[in-house]
């Protein structure tokens, strides 16, 4: 299976963006009105200084075009400045068009008058004219590196409150598209993009009129926005990732557009983990382009909206408010300097054996189904890449909707209540040719039709089930011991894994079934089948009747948990493990491989405390980037260690 790693730019220029979201200290939203070019100067050099080398800048719509006819010219000249200033030190900007949202607050022209932003056609035709205008005026500047028509619009056109009627997603496409031409039209050739944060209803599983496959032949880059709020620090640690992963449509680039964190909310020591990881992690999920937010605290517009009334938004910036840099900075720029050592523009995923499938239920609003279903395939989803990852598997992310890839040796299928009749007659052909089919027992988090929607579940697998209609059997343990009888990947007959137990009252149960055709691997604790193989043809369906994704994914700060075994073994057993392991679930090791042959080995702790692992190298040898032997990895807290692989 091919996995995404797409750069802009060309083959044989290949161009990765480390960049800031930019508001100058001095304005905030407002720094147009109040611009200082000297201020401006010092904190592009600052950035400069730490490896940032692109901002995305924002025209403040309602100061840019105060009325719908006319743009204000003493605007204009001073972002000519502000391109200039970026000229000078050898950097490059996205101009960001329509910014209506802003750090908490929505900003109209006053001109709106309530116009709906894609449905009013007049409205949309100013919108049209004022992008080309600009577009028109800088697309020959060399500091302008792309163009971003919005700043989260989803939010700006409050989608929450105008409903999502049969046609609203086509509307959005049409405005896209209407943007996307004038910016064409004016003879701009860089890279476009949206600006929504990619949150439509295949990266959600809520329909908010965005949708990203409509979207993805319009743009030249997908933008994700990630802000998540989490109570497991490995699901939150891999959380952009994971949204990375689920933007493999189309072999677009992702640029993760917006990530960051308030230091009022959290240490500046957590705040630099987090950068870390989300930098390190994202790349290794495919991400080639990265811009924070933002560059500046802001502690001086502490009486100005949006701050006044969101506080916190005043301390995202990678510098205080005096411009001194704070320790995400330092991260950004020894991110910068791994990327320059591993020549990472020339760096791609190599391709994987190993399937996670997503239900097409996270996307596909089917008739008569729940809110709840597509929240639960998210969910178990994500906790099953976490396992994966974990268990240093190069899982390549497949969504049911395309199709499933047809030379996988690992299909993983997590706690999934529902795939369509025909991917389940796709699985048992892959495991008839070869493949291990794993799939694991879930009835959905609801009572409307609660069940696993599995056609012949019992031929499919080699047992007889012995569940009752209407009814559940709700697992009474506080937690699944799993027991192997037989010897299983790394997992030796006689072991015992321990899975914590969790779910609503619906979904906290298990398949109780008599094995046929297929062999016991493990029990539970009272004896019953807990993990099945049936072979069938060259290949094998694994069956688990116990929810373990679901289970996790509704714990906290659950991870590592035993998940991550259950999965090495699993390709283990289809012979699809990978050269590079570490026999510890709080270290995550993955490979990238440069076009002339080399390859780099990741290792990224999700421990808060050093430690020490020793890789388990199955083809080649390990080095430092100096060249010298590598036998042990020592990692600081929630620290990074990148190696050569040697195959000499």
């Amino acid at each position: 299976m091919h996995r995404n790693a797409a750069k802009l730019g060309t083959a044989d220029r290949p161009t990765v963006w480390v960049g800031v979201n930019y508001w100058s200290r001095t304005g905030g939203p407002l720094m147009w009105r109040s611009y200082d070019r000297a201020v401006v100067r010092e904190e592009l050099e600052v950035l400069r200084e730490h490896g940032i080398t692109l901002t995305r800048s924002f025209l403040y719509w309602p100061d840019f075009m105060p009325e719908p006819d006319r743009l204000d010219e003493r605007m204009l000249e001073r972002f000519d400045d502000f391109l200039e200033q970026h000229r000078a030190l050898g950097m490059t900007t996205i101009p960001t068009f329509l910014v209506g949202h802003m750090s908490g607050q929505n900003w109209d022209p006053v001109w709106r008058e309530g116009r709906d932003v894609f449905a009013d056609e007049w409205f949309v035709e100013r919108q049209a004219w004022y992008v080309r205008e600009c577009a028109a005026r800088w697309k020959d500047h060399p500091s302008v590196a792309g163009w971003l028509l919005s700043n989260e619009i989803p939010i700006y056109a409050d989608w929450r409150s105008r409903g999502i009627g049969t046609l609203e997603h086509e509307r959005v496409t049409a405005w896209a598209g209407t943007l996307i031409t004038a910016v064409r039209e004016a003879g701009a050739t860089q890279p476009v993009s949206v600006g929504d944060g990619s949150w439509g209803v295949e990266t959600t599983g809520a329909d908010n009129g965005f949708r990203v496959r409509e979207l993805e032949p319009l743009i030249d880059f997908h933008g994700p926005h990630v802000y998540r709020m989490e109570d497991d620090p490995v699901r939150q640690f891999l959380g952009a990732a994971f949204t990375c992963e689920l933007l493999d449509l189309g072999g677009k680039p992702v640029v993760m557009e917006e990530f960051g964190v308030s230091c009022d909310y959290t240490s500046q020591e957590n705040a630099a983990h987090y950068y870390r990881q989300t930098l390190h992690n994202t790349l290794l999920a495919g991400a080639t382009g990265w811009i924070p937010w933002n560059n500046t605290d802001y502690d001086a517009l502490a009486d100005q909206e949006p701050y006044s009334h969101h506080p916190f938004e005043m301390h995202f910036g990678l510098t205080d408010d005096q411009g001194r840099p704070k320790r995400q900075l330092l991260e950004v720029k020894r991110f910068t300097e791994v990327l320059e050592r591993t020549d990472f523009p020339r760096l791609w995923r190599p391709d994987t054996d190993i399937t996670l499938v997503v239900s097409s239920f996270l996307e596909k609003m089917y008739p008569f189904t729940q809110p709840e279903d597509p929240a639960a395939v998210l969910s178990v989803t994500r906790q099953a890449y976490v396992a994966a990852r974990e268990a240093d598997l190069p899982v390549g992310v497949a969504r049911e909707a395309d199709g499933l890839p047809g030379d996988s040796a690992l299909y993983l299928v997590p706690s999934t209540k529902a795939l369509t009749a025909p991917t389940w007659r796709t699985l048992r052909a892959h495991a008839e040719r070869g493949a291990t089919v794993y799939a694991s027992y879930f009835v959905g988090t609801h009572g409307n039709q609660r069940g696993s929607w599995w056609p012949k579940l019992d031929e499919t697998f080699g047992v007889r089930k012995q569940v009752r209609y209407g009814l559940t059997d709700p697992i009474e343990d506080d937690e699944l011991r799993m027991v192997f009888q037989k010897d299983f990947g790394a997992i030796k007959a006689g072991e015992e894994l321990v899975f914590p137990v969790a779910g609503t009252v619906h979904s906290r149960t298990f398949l109780p079934v008599v094995p046929e055709s297929a062999e016991v691997v493990a029990t539970d604790a009272h004896g019953r089948p807990a993990l099945l193989r049936r072979r069938v043809g060259s290949g094998q369906l694994v069956l688990c009747t116990y929810p373990l994704e679901h289970m996790a994914a509704s714990v906290p700060a659950v991870n590592p948990e035993p998940t991550w075994r259950l999965y090495a073994a699993l390709a283990a057993e289809s012979g699809a493990s990978p050269v590079v392991t570490v026999d510890d679930g709080r270290v995550l090791s993955a490979e990238m491989e440069h076009t002339d042959g080399r390859r780099f080995v990741w290792f990224v702790s999700q421990h808060p405390a050093p430690l020490t692992v020793t890789p388990e190298v199955r083809r080649g040898r390990l080095t430092d980037l100096e060249g010298a032997p590598l036998t042990s990895v020592a990692l600081d807290t929630y620290g990074v260690v990148v190696a050569a692989r040697c195959e000499d």
